[in-house]
């Protein structure tokens, strides 16, 4: 039997996408539950978000003072039923449903092949094959179990939260999976306000991400220590299947020799 999902969308000031994003994600997902939560929008996102709610279900949360994109996180989760956690931006366009495919299905399986997706938009301003921030992507799968036990830990971290999840679930050797999202377009802060505006944002996010990387030098560690464990297991197989091959020809040598 497949997990059942809850889509957590949040939110921003972004009235231009969210009613296409809610649409998309409810027709593409009827039976997975939709918890929308809007972060104090200034625009017309919470106007819309309740007339769209009389259309179609989902549990709209809305805030009246700004917290930040990880508390809106901390708290959708808080909020969903369900055992699998699928992230999904509010500003994303050219939505399909094998999107969602890709994100979901190695994760909901009987045999799931990871414990983490992390899907990448394939219309964004740089080119996914050689983008540094690829693992920084808002749109990622995972299980609720995975999550909680760090709820608390991010709250507070606004925009470092993909960089705290990643290390967290590399330092515990999580199998994380990177797909590409063929045709879905993700804007860019120039796209959606002014190059100076923009600007201050990407330094402000970067600072977050650098104090999350600093304060958690231990989850960084661990990873390490992991990775460097992973190749020692790959070497000690990679010997002895080595050493078992020239075992079998030297036996086969003296026998021919004997």
């Amino acid at each position: 039997m497949k997990k059942k999902v809850s889509i957590v969308i949040c939110t921003f000031n972004e009235e231009k996408t969210i009613e296409n994003v809610v649409r998309k994600c409810s027709e593409y997902n009827p039976e997975s539950e939709i918890i929308v939560f809007d972060d104090s929008s200034k625009d017309k996102t919470e106007e819309i978000l309740k007339n769209l709610n009389k259309e179609i279900s989902f549990n709209n949360i809305c805030l009246s003072e700004n917290k930040g994109k990880s508390n809106a996180m901390v708290v959708g989760v808080e909020n969903a039923q369900n055992e699998v956690i699928l992230f999904f931006d509010a500003d994303i366009s050219d939505i399909k449903e094998e999107h969602f495919r890709q994100l979901l299905n190695p994760i909901i399986d009987e045999n799931p092949e990871a414990d983490m997706i992390l899907g990448i938009p394939s219309e964004t301003l740089i080119d996914y094959r050689v983008n540094p921030f690829k693992s920084l992507t808002g749109e990622r799968a995972l299980l609720k179990k995975d999550i909680e036990p760090i709820l608390e830990n991010i709250r507070d971290i606004r925009f470092g939260v993909e960089t705290y999840i990643n290390l967290y679930f590399q330092a515990h050797g999580k199998r994380i999976k990177y797909t590409l999202l063929d045709g879905l377009t993700h804007p860019t802060k120039y796209d959606k306000t002014s190059p100076t505006k923009a600007t201050k944002e990407f330094i402000s996010e970067g600072q977050e991400i650098a104090v999350t990387l600093l304060k958690n030098y231990d989850l960084i560690t661990k990873r390490i220590n992991n990775s460097l464990d992973k190749h020692s297991k790959k070497i000690t197989v990679s010997v002895k299947k080595l050493q078992s091959e020239l075992n079998d020809k030297i036996q086969t040598l003296l026998r021919n020799n004997g």
